[in-house]
């Protein structure tokens, strides 16, 4: 089975757009969370996921959408994109983000947007974090988002080693539990600009991360438009 994991698209559809585009026929797609906030498009990244048939978890923006006190935690700049979002979301997409779980498994694969201890708001960002979050796990494999960056933390000969994909980069899904981040759609910070995600082959036990460009300009317009937060719209440029 070949799959395309997202993650942290955050309402940027041009990106969305352009990962599918790259990504072409997949028998799945998988996202981790975090499909609002910050970006101008909420409804049409909800409804062009739910036209492909997308399933995966909530993240911390999601809930906040629909109201939860996670916006007590944002930054002002996060808070004031989401205040946008709340009022910008159309019912369709509000009931989509509501019946997110904060948790799904396939098969090997456990998807969660932050961790598997805390599925909202852990950044896994260390090896020591990574090492109590794999004993966390309940499945082979956790696919998780939240940190915006690509990258494994893998268990190898009773350590933890981390690896940073780069684009083209391949990952052996073989010789113990592994926590896996596709990066981000939406909002990369990892100092690339263009789109991350990571596609799966369950087949072949192998996963490969790809980055693809999308118009950021139009983008950046877009949110100018809507009068969202200047450091939201200048980061994109960035990958910061």
């Amino acid at each position: 089975m070949r799959v395309a994991v997202l993650s942290d698209i955050h309402a940027n559809l041009a990106a969305l757009d352009a990962v599918i585009a790259s990504f072409g026929s997949v028998d799945a797609v998988w996202h981790l969370g975090d499909i609002v906030g910050y970006g101008p498009e909420p409804d049409g990244v909800v409804e062009r996921l739910a036209g492909i048939g997308a399933v995966g978890v909530r993240g911390n923006h999601d809930a906040a959408a629909v109201g939860g006190d996670e916006i007590e935690w944002f930054n002002p700049d996060a808070r004031a994109a989401m205040e946008w979002t709340r009022r910008r979301i159309a019912d369709p997409t509000r009931a989509w983000l509501t019946a997110l779980p904060t948790r799904h498994t396939d098969g090997q694969f456990g998807l969660v947007h932050g961790s598997p201890r805390e599925p909202l708001w852990e950044y896994i960002v260390s090896v020591p974090v990574a090492r109590a979050n794999l004993a966390a796990l309940t499945t082979e494999f956790g696919l998780y988002g939240h940190t915006h960056l690509p990258m494994v933390y893998a268990e190898r000969d009773g350590g933890v080693e981390q690896i940073e994909p780069a684009d083209g980069s391949s990952f052996t899904l073989a010789g113990g539990r592994s926590l896996i981040n596709p990066g981000s759609v939406g909002q990369p910070r990892d100092g690339i600009v263009t789109a991350s995600y990571l596609v799966l082959d369950t087949d072949a036990g192998q996963c490969t991360w790809r980055r693809t460009p999308y118009d950021i300009e139009a983008v950046q317009a877009a949110m100018r438009a809507d009068g969202l937060p200047v450091r939201l719209v200048d980061r994109l440029a960035y990958g910061l």
